[in-house]
């Protein structure tokens, strides 16, 4: 695969100044024919709980999987686990993991139609089972989607324990169906899962979202892909952000590399993903020039492509106080994420006054931003009076659906053109 990287900051920092900021680019063009440069293995589950029988989700959750198993290349490895108070692998046979045919993938179909909803619901089990299976299969691209429908009935702390034991070694997309669900829950795994969390509100939604899921991953091509970041003796890097397609702090997930850091991308295709960093630099004299830092991409230890993040200091005002056009669009993308967050908070607690004012500066960064998917998520809680000046209204009655989709969708972001 051929990977490039670009580097999008104001370099020049005033005499004092220590933060420097850049937003890089990672572009990736794909493997050559869209052949994978390693195996790959998918697993789907889906619950079972008794819960699922309300409102015809269980049948529409064996369309969806039969769909998806239907989207499956010839030559994958495939599980089918149906999530119970247990994990219960549905297909092939337990311990096993079948490699996509057109028989193979008959048979699969054959044995969803067994599904029924029946028993609790126990999250940190199926995903304890999904990496069992996923162990079989080092060095594949390794996916998993994970539905549910309601809360996880698992004693404290254990889902919390097995994401610690297995987490970043699979990519888990989590999918929530109607409105009884956590989406704090599913958002916990999916961060740990280096994967994304949204809701399917109507269980007639289903297939379409598992047919995207397993399209978008039968495009990757390669697994384990790493941020590393080096940094010299006079510059520590204080977060690491990816800003597009989504906002996801990486920061905690670094891993030490002597004086560098790596961070886990997940697997990747042909695609493009936006990154903020920020470090904090030992201030210089007028002239003096660094390296804050070299970024690198890599599969395993190969490096496939680098940039530099540059300081400068400078007396010219002109030159310090240039705010980069890229820097300034996903700052003010995080922050809106963040706002949704403190506006849905207030809001479940109560404090409908700081919800309004956390929901306006949100419509405000929205449509500054030209974020108008985020704008039309907005506008289905509060009545957006004036975007431009944030002047919102909280809606008397809000449909639970409408809020968890915008606390579920709060972090996608729009990207920025590439003009200074």
């Amino acid at each position: 695969m051929s990977y490039t990287a670009e580097a999008f900051q104001n370099e020049y920092l005033a005499l004092g100044a220590s933060e420097v900021n850049a937003i890089v680019t990672i572009t990736s063009t794909g493997s050559e024919g869209g052949r994978r440069t390693a195996g790959a293995t998918e697993i789907i589950i889906v619950d079972a709980s008794g819960s699922m029988q309300a409102e015809g989700r269980i049948g529409a959750a064996r369309q969806a999987a039969k769909a998806a198993v239907e989207c499956i290349d010839d030559g994958v490895n495939f599980a089918i686990i149906a999530g119970v108070s247990t994990a219960q692998q549905l297909f092939p046979d337990p311990g096993q993991l079948a490699v996509s045919s057109p028989q193979t993938r008959a048979d699969a179909a054959r044995a969803i139609d067994r599904l029924q909803a029946n028993g609790g619901t126990a999250m940190g089990a199926w995903l304890l089972l999904a990496a069992q299976l996923f162990a079989q299969r080092p060095g594949d691209i390794k996916h998993a989607i994970l539905l549910t429908d309601g809360d996880n009935g698992e004693r404290s702390g254990y889902l919390e324990t097995v994401l610690d034991q297995i987490k970043e070694q699979f990519v888990c997309d989590c999918r929530g169906v109607g409105a009884n669900w956590k989406v704090a829950e599913l958002r916990k795994i999916a961060d740990r899962m280096l994967g994304t969390v949204d809701i399917v509100a109507r269980p007639t939604e289903l297939t379409a979202s598992f047919q995207q899921m397993i399209t978008a991953a039968m495009g990757k091509t390669s697994a384990d892909v790493q941020l590393k970041v080096i940094t010299p003796v006079t510059s520590k890097i204080r977060f690491v952000k990816q800003v597009e397609p989504r906002v996801a702090d990486l920061t905690g997930k670094r891993v030490e590399d002597g004086r560098a850091g790596r961070y886990p991308l997940g697997s990747w295709g042909q695609e493009s993903r936006d990154y903020h960093l920020c470090f904090d630099v030992t201030p210089g004299n007028v002239g003096d020039n660094m390296m804050a830092g070299r970024v690198q991409i890599l599969e395993g230890d190969t490096v496939l492509t680098t940039v530099l993040v540059k300081a400068t200091w400078t007396e010219d005002t002109a030159l310090s106080t240039k705010i980069n056009r890229q820097v300034a669009h996903y700052t003010g993308q995080a922050e809106l994420a963040e706002v949704i967050q403190e506006g849905l908070t207030a809001h479940k607690a109560g404090d409908d006054r700081t919800a309004t004012i956390k929901f306006g500066r949100a419509a405000q960064l929205a449509r500054a931003s030209g974020n108008t998917a985020t704008e039309e998520l907005l506008s289905k809680v509060v009545e957006i009076e004036d975007a431009v000046t944030g002047t919102v209204r909280l809606k008397r009655r809000v449909a639970a659906e409408d809020e968890m989709a915008l606390d579920t969708r709060s972090t996608k972001t729009v990207r920025v053109g590439r003009g200074q």
